[in-house]
């Protein structure tokens, strides 16, 4: 698990190999991550957009931005926390990810960016 803060935000990774989507000879890779967002802030924040990098390991770079995450714009209370979990294909056995958050304040309509912290997306036999 990979974690970040920022602006009081913290962004926490898991990410799982998922083989029974995956197809290894059509370099078809799927992965899984479960992402938690912490707010340790003394006021409410919503999120409003995410923006994402994706890099496979033969160079091949994908960008990914949009509202909110899984479909919805959650709203987070201060020490409140909101997990869920997407996915990702890559066309290596080997990948990252990295990003940002664009949230809002909730008290006086701020928006902040936060960071999502780069998390490797590794197929386990490439580990042995």
């Amino acid at each position: 698990m990979v974690k970040k803060v920022t602006d009081g935000i913290t962004i926490s990774v898991e990410t799982f190999y998922q083989p029974d989507y995956s197809n290894p000879i059509g370099s078809e890779f799927m992965f899984a991550y479960r992402i938690t967002i912490e707010n340790n802030n003394t006021f409410p924040i919503k999120l409003l957009r995410r923006h994402w990098y994706i890099i496979d390991s033969n160079g091949t770079h994908r960008e990914v931005e949009g509202e909110g995450v899984v479909g919805v714009q959650p709203l987070l209370a201060p020490t409140e926390s909101y997990q869920y979990v997407s996915g990702s294909n890559l066309r290596t056995e080997i990948g990252k990810m990295y990003g940002t958050y664009q949230m809002e304040n909730q008290l006086n309509k701020t928006q902040f960016e936060v960071k999502i912290p780069e998390f490797q997306m590794i197929v386990p036999f490439k580990l042995n």
